[in-house]
């Protein structure tokens, strides 16, 4: 399989959320996006193939997933992360963030306490907040261009706090960290400790950049399993988040019904019947695909090392172990946020992710979406260097 990553795909004028709804949000009209995580590759061809006979059948009735289905899903997990869940403990889920709603409202009760690591993806902070619980934050320290986590503040707060719930990022956007099995190991000990439930987003479990190890938490032991909810789904690997599936496993059979029970109170059953089929379809065919994807990505990433070197020498680029997304600090500019969004968006025409939305650790900062065709991106960085040659 050789995969055509440098084509250029038009998807404004698709109800895109990346493309066409910038002045809904209050973005110029044509304003280049990098912001979002979603990738501008078409989906592998099997993929496209499942859906387009599942369409020609023409019946989009109530689904749920076979037995196969799980199996399919459990065999990938064995032979990418030498982790095998059982078929029992997946549940799944429209997508990850209402995972992390379900998980909140289910297992602490309004005004107790949830732990998160900022810089952090920002739903985090969303879902606590919307739901009325302590936001408590255990900020990752930046040291040497690297973030690192403060353990002794890490267990502090849990204790401060009277902590239930702690929202894991792994691989970690937008620091880019892959947490190593050391790491992960004392803070799942010391959720062990202080009977904290974990919920790990590994979303972007699959994008690990050569010279490091994605490690699922729940796979580190059968304690940590028991008091681990994993999420993951096909969305980011396959490019397939419109569809709205994620697969979530809980060994636990009481932390499981339990949050089968919340989801049943939010009205949700059946999933996307065409998300699940892509799933499958994904998971079955496509690791020849995903494996020519992460090549790309990793040259795209190369490439705009070397671009920010040579050209834009004071951004000083955290060295990413995983995601497609990069995290920028601008501070050696000595703008405020709104002063370098405002160069960003209204001089480069560049749409990102501000970084203080990320937390406050943020602040300085841009989060850079590079998964996309090296023209595109090359393009959004000449924008970006151009707007900043005299600053």
């Amino acid at each position: 399989m050789t995969v055509n990553f440098d084509g250029i795909i038009d998807r404004r004028g698709t109800s895109c959320l990346k493309y066409d709804f910038a002045v809904e949000r209050g973005y110029p009209q044509g304003i280049l996006p990098f912001w979002v995580a979603d990738m501008d590759f078409r989906a592998p061809q099997p993929v496209i193939d499942e859906l387009t006979r599942r369409v020609q059948h023409g019946i989009f009735g109530y689904t749920d997933p076979k037995e196969s289905y799980k199996e399919i899903i459990v065999n990938w997990m064995t032979k990418h992360h030498g982790w095998t869940p059982s078929t029992k403990a997946l549940t799944i889920t429209p997508g990850v963030v209402f995972a992390l709603a379900v998980a909140i409202r289910c297992f602490t009760k309004p005004g107790e306490a949830v732990l998160l690591q900022q810089p952090v993806y920002y739903p985090f902070t969303e879902m606590i907040r919307q739901n009325n619980r302590e936001l408590v934050n255990s900020p990752l320290v930046l040291k040497d261009g690297h973030y690192e986590i403060d353990f002794d503040d890490f267990e502090e707060k849990i204790v401060k706090h009277d902590v239930k719930l702690f929202l894991l990022c792994s691989p970690h956007n937008p620091a880019g960290r892959v947490w190593t099995r050391d790491e992960l190991l004392r803070m799942a000990s010391i959720c062990l400790k202080h009977n904290v439930l974990i919920v790990a987003d590994e979303i972007h479990h699959e994008f690990v950049r050569p010279g490091f190890k994605h490690t699922v938490l729940a796979s580190l032991s059968p304690e940590i399993a028991g008091q681990t909810i994993t999420c993951t789904s096909p969305s980011k690997t396959f490019n397939l988040a419109g569809l709205q599936v994620s697969n979530i496993f809980i060994e636990n059979d009481e932390l499981r019904r339990k949050f089968r029970a919340e989801i049943s109170a939010a009205g949700y059953s059946q999933p996307n019947s065409l998300g699940l089929f892509a799933a499958q379809a994904a998971y079955e065919h496509g690791a020849e695909w995903l494996k020519e994807l992460l090549a790309y990505i990793e040259s795209n990433y190369q490439k705009a090392k070397a671009f920010f070197a040579e050209q834009m020498p004071k951004v000083k680029l955290i060295e990413p172990e995983g995601t497609y997304l990069l995290w920028l600090d601008f501070s050696a500019y000595g703008l405020t946020d709104e002063e370098l969004d405002d160069i960003i968006i209204n001089d480069a025409n560049l749409w990102l992710d501000s970084g203080h939305i990320f937390g406050k650790a943020g602040r300085g900062f841009q989060r850079l979406n590079i998964a996309c065709p090296w023209s595109t991106l090359e393009n959004g960085l000449q924008h970006l260097a151009k707007a900043f040659a005299d600053k």
